[in-house]
């Protein structure tokens, strides 16, 4: 999440109380509408304790599983100290490993040389969002032009995702419009695109306002619009009338109601209208899901309006809907994947087991295989 989660304006730890002779810090948003969600001390170690209510209590309604999961994955996603130790753990890694590709740039473009042979184009992320020093936000940008210089070694398009976070906005504006003009400007020149992802939406502002200036210097950028914020078609809008390539997603970090809605239904009513004004308007736009029936509202939509299929792309994440990737490719749509890499893995590892009660399932089988 944007920012170190210990001074994050989206977390909150009030005085702590006495449960059961453990001291529990009680209330975080994260926390709020699941009381049975605990971290506190036990025994002496910071510990993330889960008590679920009795079923009488507590009966979910159809959906309501994720409605559980997806809150709690994403608060454990801030918690830093969670974090270092799982980063850390070999045993954590491997589970990793379903949806990272690596911890190195070769790793990542070993992965893309497979993709290619597959069919599917790739977009590379290094992992490390919210750095606490500008000299890791050089570091990150350093990697990152590394990349846009060797990508091609994997016979795969240079093409690279990046969160600004991790190139130092919340350090210094000005730091991070540097570090992110020299690598679009050198994308530009090598032929090549950067997309700049959506953090949480008190990052929409900035993100969009720094796209749309390089984009007008440079072309070779692009952005991302989240189908769960209010705020989305007017961005679409804008975006379109300006020819800034959007990806559409729905969006994977926790927002509060008075920005995002709160129901699935909203949510994937609001990705199809942006999907239509996108495939009418915009700049070849990347329709980003795992849902099969948005991409089959947007394969109907594309079919009666007569959209090439040059013309957008669908884009998943590495090792999610496999089969969803093999049959888009089999029927002759274009598929670019987002492949991360990098060591710090942890903050979106928890992101995407919050999107789908699937892919929790898909770990804890293998916390029990060799």
């Amino acid at each position: 999440m944007p920012g170190d989660a210990a001074k994050s304006d989206h977390q909150r730890v009030d005085q702590s109380a006495w449960f059961g002779g453990n001291n529990i810090l009680r209330e975080t948003p994260g926390t709020a509408q699941f009381p049975w969600l605990q971290v506190g001390l036990v025994g002496g170690f910071q510990t993330v304790i889960l008590t679920p209510p009795s079923r009488a209590r507590w009966r979910p309604s159809r959906g309501g599983s994720l409605l559980v999961v997806r809150p709690v994955f994403l608060f454990l996603s801030r918690l830093t100290w969670l974090r270092s130790w799982l980063e850390t753990s070999a045993a954590a890694r491997r589970l990793a490993s379903r949806f990272v590709a690596g911890e190195t740039l070769e790793d990542a473009l070993a992965v893309g040389r497979r993709l290619k042979a597959e069919g599917i184009a790739l977009t590379l992320d290094r992992l490390g969002e919210s750095v606490t020093s500008l000299d890791e936000a050089a570091a990150a940008r350093d990697e990152y032009l590394r990349a846009i210089e060797t990508i091609e070694q994997s016979d795969a398009e240079r093409n690279v995702s990046l969160k600004l976070t991790q190139f130092g906005l919340d350090l210094s504006g000005d730091a991070c419009r540097a570090n992110v003009e020299q690598l679009v400007r050198r994308a530009a020149q090598l032929g090549g695109f950067v997309r700049v992802d959506m953090e949480s939406s008190g990052y929409v502002d900035r993100t969009l306002n720094l796209v749309t200036d390089l984009y007008a210097r440079y072309r070779a950028v692009g952005t991302v619009v989240q189908s769960y914020l209010y705020r989305a078609q007017a961005d679409v809008e804008n975006l379109c009338d300006l020819g800034i390539p959007v990806r559409l997603c729905k969006g994977a970090y926790l927002e509060s109601a008075s920005a995002a809605f709160p129901n699935k239904a909203d949510v994937d009513l609001n990705y199809v209208k942006l999907m239509k004004i996108l495939l009418d308007r915009g700049n070849y736009p990347a329709i980003a899901t795992h849902d099969e029936r948005m991409i089959a509202e947007t394969k109907a939509f594309a079919a009666a309006r007569k959209v090439p299929r040059e013309s957008f792309e669908f884009q998943m994440l590495y090792g999610i809907r496999r089969d969803l990737q093999r049959q888009l490719v089999a029927e002759g749509y274009r598929l670019r994947l987002y492949v991360p890499f990098g060591k710090a893995w942890y903050p979106y590892y928890m992101r995407r087991l919050a999107e789908r009660p699937a892919n929790v399932l898909f770990v804890l089988r293998n916390l029990f295989r060799r």
